[in-house]
């Protein structure tokens, strides 16, 4: 009777122990995957994104390290750079002249489509920062939901996600290379993916949006989620790399927009960019002349009335001026104004 005892204890005691593990382990998984994404700060002593930067694409090799240094030797304290803009290491010597306290400088920079894998990652963004003459980023971007095969031009990597390439971003982040991630012309959707998996969620998220593609819908959304909007090409089509890709006027020339500088006492680039402040998206417009550059700053002394806002919101052309994704064979903002047309979309039509 005794044995048997003992036995029935062992038993109910081996059911206890396993049941109790398997407690622990569901509870486990139910926090990890309920836990709510995270937000970090690596370098706490940082400052938030300047609403105002100067923007680096395209800018001439020769030309921009001079820019950069007057510059933030004129105020600003935000460098927009990327990999594929091959003009970091220019930038970084702008940067390094100016002599700014790091603490009181915002640097970002991208990971270009080819560097999506792990290792290719790791050398891009080191490369950056190196090259950029600073220890870590305060932003690095995936620059398009876009993977390249390694080493194959712009073949797709169709094996790589944004789901993966996010995780790598993240692994970044944690390895003390930049104090925050962010995206790059996603789509509404494309964000939303990356909304669902992220445990380090986006910053920021830098796209095309100006009066000719204010997209005004997609940058409250991003307010509504927490994630901050950086505006490139600010300026519309006064980029002479848009010049044959579309019909409309330069933007500089638009009559709504030179009534309104005139009524502002300000510039036409000053009120256009002003209006871009105003509608909480940060401005990064491109320049390497002196005149240009100081002149811009003026976007921060203008304002608009509700009615203003209301009339320039009216004159949207919903026209992109940057959209690679027919050369690549990708449909790019599927959910946006203006997407990627490829050949043969005419015929779903």
């Amino acid at each position: 009777m005794c044995d048997t005892r003992m036995t029935l204890f062992k038993t109910i005691s081996a059911v206890l122990l396993v049941g109790a593990y398997v407690y622990f382990a569901a509870t486990q998984y139910w926090i990890l995957s309920t836990r709510s994404p995270v937000r970090i700060e690596l370098h706490g002593n940082g400052i938030e994104i300047p609403s105002f930067g100067l923007g680096t694409w395209l800018s001439d090799e020769d030309k921009v390290a001079h820019a950069v240094e007057f510059a933030l030797e004129s105020g600003y304290n935000h460098v927009d750079a990327a990999l594929i803009y091959k003009n970091e290491k220019e930038t970084g010597k702008g940067i390094l002249a100016a002599n700014l306290p790091r603490d009181k400088l915002w640097v970002t920079s991208k990971l270009w489509n080819a560097d999506h894998r792990p290792k290719e990652a790791t050398i891009a963004v080191q490369k950056s920062a190196k090259d950029l003459g600073v220890h870590y980023l305060d932003l690095y971007l995936m620059h398009w939901p876009v993977a390249f095969v390694p080493g194959k031009d712009t073949k797709i990597d169709e094996s790589t996600t944004i789901v993966d390439t996010w995780r790598v971003m993240e692994d970044i982040a944690r390895s003390n290379l930049t104090r925050k991630i962010g995206i790059s012309n996603f789509s509404k959707r494309d964000v939303e993916m990356i909304l669902e998996i992220c445990q380090i969620c986006p910053y920021a998220h830098e796209f095309e949006t100006h009066p000719y593609l204010q997209q005004q819908e997609f940058v409250d959304w991003h307010k509504e989620i927490g994630i901050k909007v950086i505006a490139y090409s600010p300026l519309a089509n006064t980029n002479p790399v848009y010049k044959d890709k579309q019909k409309l006027d330069p933007i500089l020339k638009d009559p709504l927009w030179i009534d309104l500088a005139k009524k502002k006492n300000g510039t036409v680039a000053q009120t256009i960019l002003a209006w871009g402040l105003q509608r909480n998206t940060v401005v990064i417009p491109k320049s390497v002349q002196e005149k240009h550059i100081l002149e811009n700053l003026g976007a921060l002394d203008i304002k608009f009335t509700e009615e203003e806002m209301l009339e320039i919101s009216m004159h949207d052309k919903k026209t992109r001026m940057n959209d690679p994704g027919r050369g690549w064979g990708v449909k790019l903002f599927a959910d946006l104004d203006d997407p990627t047309q490829l050949d043969g979309d005419e015929d779903e039509l």
